[in-house]
């Protein structure tokens, strides 16, 4: 599947601020997520933002 930047997805895991809900950011080899419940950035590699992306909400 295709994810592009700025697309809103919804992950398998819960961020600690209780948010599963994250703004993709950068894409590439990695990918680097916005939490939308706190503002805080991760960046987690492509096989495993692939793994855990739940499904996408807003595109």
């Amino acid at each position: 599947m295709e994810y592009k930047i700025g697309d809103i997805v919804e992950l398998k895991k819960q961020h600690p601020c209780g948010s599963k809900i994250f703004e993709i950011i950068r894409t590439g080899v990695d990918f680097k997520f916005k939490c939308q419940g706190c503002g805080h950035i991760i960046m987690l590699e492509r096989q495993k933002a692939m793994k855990i992306i739940k499904k996408i909400i807003i595109i």
